[in-house]
């Protein structure tokens, strides 16, 4: 179809279980939630307090840190991590929402 535009949405879903156990899912990979928030952690750590500091991320990758759990390391393997890593930190920017998911009563999660 000429002129058409295609694009790739990306979701990133949080998943309870009935073990209550919270897991955060994008695409075909699921991490525990514990472990996404220390990413978090772990890059939140690494960005520049000042906006207007001139302080490149480019260089920066979490699969650097000694202390990154160990179930991201196959997502360190992909070319495409980054774009991975920062799906996942923004799925737990707002840490209430994830809190409040965790109640397996919220009917956002699934």
């Amino acid at each position: 179809m000429k002129g058409s535009i295609s694009f790739t949405v990306f979701a990133v879903l949080l998943l309870v279980h009935s073990s209550q156990e919270v897991y955060v899912q994008d695409g075909d990979l699921k991490f525990s939630l514990e472990s996404v928030k220390k990413l978090k952690e772990l890059m939140d750590e690494n960005r520049p307090s000042n906006p207007r500091m001139v302080v490149s991320m480019a260089g920066y990758s979490p699969c650097d840190e000694k202390s990154l759990p160990e179930e991201f390391q196959p997502v360190c393997e992909r070319e495409d991590a980054a774009m991975i890593f920062e799906r996942l930190n923004m799925a737990v920017r707002d840490a209430d929402l994830c809190e409040i998911c965790a109640n397996a009563a919220c009917a956002g999660c699934f």
